[in-house]
């Protein structure tokens, strides 16, 4: 069981040294592909054609939360769209 435990310490000291001079360039990188998942979401309300609404329609309720951080990451005080009320 120690020598479980220590091995995982082991890893996780490797995976920390390993990415502790990229770990902004991650984060960054993950945040980007986050808005570009929600702006292909919410493309349709945006006035884009969305070809997967159908699919994406049932994930509004989960996206409200990052969508609010998201619209004030961009700047937007308010919601810009009219059927997302998050402030």
């Amino acid at each position: 069981m120690t020598d479980l435990k220590s091995l995982k310490k082991l890893l996780q000291l490797y995976e920390d040294i390993i990415s502790v001079n990229h770990r902004t360039e991650i984060a960054r990188e993950l945040r980007d592909e986050d808005d570009l998942f929600l702006f292909l979401c919410l493309s349709e309300t945006l006035g884009l054609p969305n070809p997967a609404y159908y699919y994406t329609l049932e994930l509004y309720p989960y996206m409200l939360g990052k969508f609010h951080d998201w619209h004030l990451r961009m700047g937007m005080d308010k919601s810009p769209l009219t059927g997302f009320r998050c402030c």
